[in-house]
């Protein structure tokens, strides 16, 4: 532990009278400063800073008082308590001008040793407190910025990885559709041009070709299916045409009725961002299948300003407060993530029994010119 002193500054003209005052607060083991006049004393309090300031009334030139009072018109100093000290007992008017000065305490020589440390002792001891505090706010204040600094590294990664894993998407849904459905339709011309040189006869293998060609199809379907959804060739189309496409594939395969609300005009937002609307409507569209138990959906989609708005609202249940911030609600966080890394935010309100409401918004970039 660092050996911590605080500074002392004692004011007196009389140089016997500091040494009687350095010798009373020796014991304290703290650092004494000196000063023989008032000028002396102001230009110490302002650079030194000290816990507590014990000040001689009577000194010629600047008093004791006016002492108190510059040090007291100082920002830097205004803070110091001031002892004083006087030889005359039983001036009361000399007392309540001393507090006027901005005295804390006032003492009559002779000064007991024992009343004079213990209240030196009680402003070190605060001043000492306060400096912990303040080295503990210091600390504080540098750990809350180490922690933002690795969270928006966090989030830096993050984006990395997600704009990776997109373009990867991108990359093994274009091999998949291209290369392998390009072997499919050449597997199936084949089978075509084997089931056309079979004769009647061999029945068999007429059946066997047929069963073959559905399988094929059946293949080709699963494979744009897969493709789509890794990365759905209509965003290139514009994002008001993904989510319109995903919204009618939505009711198609799950029953439940979309109404969407979408701009006239074509939305150019960017690929990126695009991507991030579209994969957090997915998301949205997929927590209402798994949990809502709706029977209806309403999409909006539009732009006010500089800000796109998409906001998914179902007639289910409602989600809970709770589970709103739950930490293990991995969806919910991911679609938090994808929103914050473009500016953006994602709000979520459920009325129990009447449905949720997921609304998100993000920052336009500005237009290329």
């Amino acid at each position: 532990m660092i050996d911590w002193k605080a500074d002392v500054l004692l004011v007196d003209d009389e140089p016997k009278s500091l040494l009687a005052l350095q010798a009373l607060l020796e014991p304290l083991g703290q650092n004494l400063l000196s000063a023989r006049s008032g000028e002396e004393a102001v230009r110490l309090a302002l650079d030194r800073d000290p816990a507590v300031i014990v000040l001689d009334v009577r000194m010629p030139g600047m008093d004791g008082f006016e002492t108190a009072r510059t040090i007291r018109a100082r920002e830097r100093s205004s803070h110091v308590p001031i002892i004083f000290l006087t030889g005359a007992s039983g001036e009361m008017a000399a007392t309540f001008r001393g507090y006027e000065a901005g005295a804390v305490d006032y003492l009559v020589k002779p000064v007991v040793a024992q009343v004079l440390r213990s209240k030196v002792a009680v402003f070190v001891e605060l001043r000492r407190k306060n400096a912990a505090l303040a080295a503990e706010v210091a600390e504080r204040r540098a750990a809350e910025e180490r922690l933002r600094e690795s969270q928006a590294q966090l989030r830096a990664l993050a984006a990395r990885l997600i704009s990776i894993r997109e373009e990867e998407r991108a990359r093994i849904a274009r091999e998949v559709h291209d290369e392998l459905g390009q072997v499919l339709t050449g597997l199936k011309m084949d089978v075509t041009w084997l089931g056309k040189h079979l004769g009647k006869e061999q029945a068999a293998l007429l059946e066997k070709v047929a069963a073959m060609r559905q399988l094929i199809d059946s293949t080709v379907r699963v494979v744009r299916r897969i493709s789509t959804g890794m990365r759905p060739e209509i965003l290139d189309l514009g994002l008001v045409a993904a989510i319109g496409w995903q919204a009618k594939a939505f009711q198609k395969r799950m029953g439940i009725r979309c109404r969407v609300e979408l701009p006239a005009e074509r939305l150019e937002p960017g690929s990126e961002l695009s991507t991030a609307v579209f994969r957090i409507f997915q998301e949205i569209l997929t927590n209402i299948a798994r949990h809502a138990g709706a029977g209806s959906v309403c999409v909006r989609l539009g732009v006010s300003g500089e800000r796109l708005t998409l906001e998914v609202a179902d007639d289910g249940h409602g989600i809970a407060e709770e589970a709103v911030h739950a930490r293990d609600s991995l969806g919910l966080l991911g679609m938090r993530e994808r929103a914050q890394q473009f500016g953006g935010e994602l709000s979520i309100r459920g009325v129990p029994g009447e449905g949720t409401t997921v609304t998100l918004r993000v920052p336009l970039p500005p237009a290329r010119t």
